[in-house]
């Protein structure tokens, strides 16, 4: 027998160990990647959201300031995307609020409709999401409130 008494150690991580840690590492990285392109895709609907919740306050506040073309019809718009003729007040500022819907939210479109009849309306902002959503999504925001 020999004398001398036998070490084993260890001199480093075997292969499998490696690919083994390169797995979990890979697969945690592709589930952060997923979670960013969802708070991406949620932000850009959020931000849209926003846009049209403020131009549908916009085009409520054109129409209390003019109040008698709106009791009296003149900014009824009962499809969406519908433009007046010029020449009014209340065509003007439907025209150009339609313009601006459709610069700022993809294929924007509104709506405004005096549903109980009155000094009550309802506005409704419609945007189709196509940029990478893979849904074609379309979106509809409504409000209704009293002039």
């Amino acid at each position: 027998m020999n004398g001398q008494p036998r070490r084993c150690r260890q001199s480093g991580f075997s292969l499998l160990e490696v690919l083994i840690t390169l797995l979990i590492i890979a697969i945690g990285l592709m589930g952060f990647a997923a979670m960013m392109l969802n708070s991406m895709k949620n932000n850009r609907l959020t931000m849209q959201r926003s846009l049209a919740t403020a131009y549908a306050y916009d085009i409520i506040d054109c129409m209390r300031v003019n109040r008698a073309a709106a009791v009296g019809g003149s900014y009824t718009m009962t499809a969406f995307g519908q433009k007046p003729g010029s020449g009014t007040v209340a065509a003007d500022d439907v025209s150009a609020w339609q313009d601006q819907l459709g610069n700022l939210l993809p294929n924007g479109m509104g709506k405004i409709s005096f549903p109980a009849g009155g000094n009550v309306v309802k506005v409704e902002v419609q945007w189709k999401e196509t940029s990478n959503a893979g849904d074609d999504a379309t979106h509809t925001w409504e409000t209704e409130t009293t002039l």
